[in-house]
């Protein structure tokens, strides 16, 4: 019994032994793997500055996505009347500004930043109401600042052929001498585009109306009473026979939404838009169709 004690306790001991052994060799290639491993990159703590570059490009994302939001929302007053949203102007905005780049787009934010903080205004990229009145400013301060009728040796008759409405009465295709002049030679260089693509038989930039007497202009309204300022002028630049409303597409002039949305959106309004100030051509923003002859300061014209 005594031999059995001693055998169980031997083997207990060897037991043991062994397991120990195997430990500690495991231990050591477990610190050996360890240090032939590539040292771990220390964790760096660090609050990063953010560039301005970045700021600015963060800020006007966050001003086009609100841009995208004013274009179509954004409640103004025109003419005694209630506007909506600025998208029917998006290529004279461009023009103004000087920039190809969409009106959503942070890239335009930028570039409208710009434009605000020279005239004073909050330099955030968002066309909101106060931007857009500004605007609105410089285009209506671009238009003719007369509107004395014009006197009869001023106006020459137009062929029926450059009107809209070839049937149009004769006192209503006068035109102001140097404003026609000026229309030709822009309805030449509109022809001469291939972009265009102009045909002889287009009505595409006709004439739809020149020269009106302030009795005439005072017959539209009373034909139209609902029209406001903002589409038949009680002083209109129509008396000067520089004023020519021109056919750009649509219904010719029809001051709704949907009509306008149409024509600012046609080959002949945008070329107009890009090309008739070389011509002498201003736009009235409001109206796609109108156009007054303003001629550059300094000229003959000018003072007449």
């Amino acid at each position: 019994m005594k031999n059995r004690r001693v055998h169980i306790l031997l083997t207990i001991a060897v037991l043991f032994v062994v397991a120990t052994v195997a430990s500690v060799t495991a231990l050591t290639s477990s610190q050996s793997r360890r240090s032939n491993a590539p040292p771990k990159r220390p964790v760096e703590l660090t609050n990063r500055t953010i560039s301005p570059s970045e700021s600015s490009s963060t800020a006007f994302s966050a001003a086009a996505a609100q841009n995208a939001i004013l274009r179509n929302e954004v409640t103004w007053t025109f003419g005694g009347k209630q506007q909506r949203g600025w998208y029917l102007y998006d290529l004279l905005i461009g023009k103004t500004l000087d920039t190809p780049h969409d009106p959503i787009t942070s890239e335009f934010a930028t570039i409208l930043a710009k434009w605000q903080k020279k005239r004073g205004l909050r330099a955030d990229g968002q066309l909101d109401e106060a931007s857009l009145m500004k605007l609105v400013s410089h285009w209506q301060g671009d238009r003719l600042k007369t509107r004395e009728p014009a006197t009869p040796d001023q106006l020459i008759l137009a062929p029926a052929t450059d009107f809209y409405d070839p049937g149009r009465a004769t006192e209503l295709r006068q035109v102001e001498r140097n404003t026609y002049e000026a229309y030709k030679q822009m309805i030449a260089a509109a022809h001469a585009d291939p972009s265009l693509n102009l045909k002889s038989t287009d009505k595409y930039l006709k004439i739809v109306s020149a020269f009106r007497s302030p009795e005439y202009q005072e017959q539209l309204r009373r034909q139209s009473p609902n029209s406001g300022s903002a589409g038949l002028a009680v002083n209109s630049p129509h008396f000067t026979g520089r004023a020519l409303d021109i056919y750009v597409g649509g219904s010719p002039v029809d001051t709704k939404d949907a009509n306008r949305a149409i024509q600012v959106n046609t080959p002949a309004y945008r070329w107009l838009v890009h090309n008739a100030e070389r011509f002498g051509f201003r736009p009235y923003f409001y109206e796609p169709w109108h156009w007054e002859y303003v001629p550059q300061k300094g000229t003959k014209e000018d003072t007449k």
